[in-house]
């Protein structure tokens, strides 16, 4: 850094005759001082070099080997890897050309999300066929009657199930109906979004409900994915489900839990169970 010597300004006044000039003192030598400015420099660039050194060996350990900041869980669920089961020979899948019905040909009951880590499967729903009583038991009582006689009308192929409760309450229902094609799924689902809509067909023990935007976002090519929750003030517990139109299947997730169903499973679920769709 340069050194600036400041100056006064000369006046007019006149400058009085200089004094006896004294006998110079011995310069002292400036080693010392050079000596004593390198010897802090070198300090000063050490420790810039561990506190950088550091920097470095933050920002490349795992966010979780850092005491302090350790990332805690968003609370989503941990699914085994998903893959698509195998098609018969020859089989199309269900939007290629030739497929006008939209058929999944594939094993509805792999077609089905697994249970994920932790949790307790239901007995009676582990992924097999299940009978249309195992779906109607969602609904309230008087609706059970008009969506039977709906399933005899559209010839109802098959239904696969399975449910399973978390560790923290949270009861999950997945039920797969395949229709003998696109043409009736989709109307069955027109019947039910229509319904909700008029606060009718709600899910068992729900008296009022409203669109759930947290699955908005589930974007899988061909499907529709129509997602509702009970709206405050609920009872015990909240119920928040999903209805997935995939071709010919229609999927309705279902899940309850004792103060309200945590928003991040169920999306994660939604998202999973559509893509299996896809």
């Amino acid at each position: 850094m340069t050194e600036q010597t400041l100056t006064q300004p000369e006046t007019e006044a006149q400058i009085p005759a200089p004094a006896p000039e004294k006998p110079e003192k011995p310069k002292k030598s400036r080693r010392p001082l050079l000596w004593g400015i390198a010897r802090w420099t070198a300090a000063v660039l050490v420790l810039g070099g561990v506190g950088a050194g550091t920097a470095m060996g933050i920002t490349a350990m795992e966010r979780t080997d850092v005491p302090g900041l350790a990332t805690e869980s968003d609370g989503r669920w941990d699914y085994p890897k998903l893959t698509l089961p195998a098609l018969p020979a020859d089989a199309p899948r269900p939007w290629t050309e030739g497929n006008d019905a939209e058929i999944h040909h594939a094993d509805l009951r792999q077609l089905l999300l697994p249970a994920p880590a932790g949790a307790t499967v239901d007995p009676k729903l582990k992924g097999g066929w299940t009978g249309l009583d195992s779906y109607l038991a969602l609904l309230a009582e008087k609706d059970r009657g008009e969506v039977k006689q709906y399933m005899a009308e559209s010839a109802l192929r098959h239904i696969a199930a399975r449910g399973w409760t978390m560790p923290d309450g949270t009861t999950t229902r997945i039920h797969l109906l395949r229709f003998s094609s696109v043409a009736f799924s989709e109307a069955f689902k027109d019947g039910v979004t229509r319904e909700i809509s008029q606060s009718s067909r709600l899910p068992l023990g729900v008296d009022t409900a409203e669109i759930d935007t947290s699955t908005q976002d589930v974007a899988v090519q061909y499907l529709s994915v129509y997602s509702y929750a009970e709206a405050e003030p609920y009872g015990p517990q909240q119920t928040r489900w999903s209805y997935i139109q995939a071709g010919d299947t229609f999927a309705v997730i279902t899940q309850t839990r004792k103060g309200g169903v945590p928003t991040v499973p169920f999306q994660q679920t939604v998202t999973l169970q559509a893509q299996l769709l896809g």
